[in-house]
This record gives structure tokens, sequence and C-alpha cells, in this order.
């Protein structure tokens, strides 16, 4: 991520409002579709981090699987993650805490929930997790460590994959495949504007125009993204150093 990508932007936006300790809480007092929903697409963005957290741990894929399976099934069939409460910090911290909670707790109702075939849909591609997690580099930080990073690769992997849809439905996603590697790489400085602008049929001008505005809504959307996290907008700048911190460790 270039160095631009992280300079503040106001924290007034209206989208700071929505947050996934939002989507939590109103979704346990009152279930619905759009909950269900809000819920879904908060399994399928944060189940990996968990998931490596489980195998990190010592359990073997299969009994991982059931954990993280059961876990979320559970979140969306009884809009249970015990006291889901703001005031307890950042919506990842509590994720976690909540997921050791149920790992020491709740495995024989995880093997349960997978033998009963229960009927709620959950977007998890277990096999190719544990594909994924064995083709990571060995590291020797300790589980949480690592949860920390998966977070944050999975919190920047989510944000590309929308900055790519919405240039892909600007009509640009030719434009965006062949600037999003060099402009958005965290150590970009002098990009060859002028060979991408032939490669593109733009001029040099126009080309820096679009890597600057490419990198201007990365960050935005990096910023909405983490807020979404916190219960407090304030906070994002901290929490962004604490992410980028965990990439680089």
């Amino acid at each position: 991520m270039a160095d631009d990508s992280i300079n503040p932007s106001p924290t007034g936006n209206p989208r700071f409002r929505s947050t996934r300790w939002s989507v939590v809480v109103a979704a346990c007092a009152k279930p619905g579709p759009d909950a269900d929903r809000a819920l879904a697409t908060l399994c399928d963005s944060y189940w990996y981090p968990l998931y490596a957290y489980a195998r990190r741990q010592g359990h073997d894929a299969e009994t991982a699987q059931d954990l993280t399976q059961g876990f979320f099934a559970r979140l969306l069939e009884k809009r249970d993650l015990g006291a889901a409460n703001p005031a307890r910090g950042k919506f990842r911290s509590y994720l976690l805490g909540a997921f050791i909670h149920h790992t020491s707790n709740e495995r024989e109702r995880a093997a349960a929930w997978k033998r009963g075939g229960r009927d709620t849909v959950l977007s998890l591609d277990l096999p190719a997790a544990e594909e994924r997690y064995h083709h990571e580099p060995a590291d020797n930080r300790t589980p949480q460590k690592l949860y920390e990073r998966r977070w944050a690769l999975t919190l920047l992997d989510t944000v590309l994959q929308q900055l790519r849809s919405e240039q892909a439905a600007a009509g640009r996603t030719a434009q965006f495949d062949a600037l999003s590697g060099p402009a958005l790489a965290p150590d970009s400085r002098d990009l060859p504007y002028r060979a991408l602008g032939a490669q593109l049929g733009m001029s040099e001008t126009a080309v820096k125009v679009a890597v600057h505005r490419l990198r201007r809504r990365y960050r935005d959307l990096i910023r909405e993204a983490v807020a979404e996290t916190l219960t407090d907008p304030r906070e994002v700048d901290e929490e962004i150093r604490f992410l980028l911190a965990a990439l680089g460790e």
C-alpha cells in the first residue's frame, strides 16, 4: 500500500456510522433478512483468520473446520456471540475472544452441527482454506500475532476486491488491472507512467491522474473498512497503524 493510502480523510463520513458492531448488535436484537445478509457478509469476510488461528493452536484440519463452521453457524442461527458489547473494544479483538471461548466450550456442539446437517447457508470454503494454510510460509509468531496479520491481509484483500468491483462497474477493468499492481504496492514510488500510458492508450498526464484517484479511493475504502470494526471513528488512524505494524512484523 503506497504511503498516501493512509493519509487522513474526514471522519465525518456517514458510512462510518454503520459498524461491524452495529451489525452484530442489531442482528441479535432484531433478526430478519437484512440482518441475515449482513451477518453472512461478516462471516464471509472474517472467517479465515479464525480458521488459521485454530490450526496454529494445534487443532487438526477437521477439528478447525468444525470449530470455525460451528462458531459462525451459531452466530447466524442463534445470534449468540455471548454479551456482544461494543464497549468491549475493537471488533477484531472481540471476535477472537469469542472464538477462543467457543473453542474451549463448544467443540461437541460444533461437531454436532456438522453431523446434523443444519440448513444455515455459510459460504466458507474450508477445503480451500486448508490448502491456503499449507501454502503459507513457516512463521514462528504466536497464533494471536498471526491472527492479527491475517486480519489485516483479509481487510486489505476485501478492500481491493471492492475497489475492483467499483472500477469494473465504471468500465475501467483493464485500467484497474494495469494500474493497481504498481500503484497500490506498499513500496510504490516512481511508476513507469509513460509505459503504462502506451499500454492503455492514455497520455502520461492522464495515467498520473488515474493513479492519484485510484490511490485516493483505495485509501478511503481502507479507512471505511477499518472504521466498521471500531466504535469510535477517531481511533481509525491508530488502528491503521496497528494493522500496518502487524503486516510488517
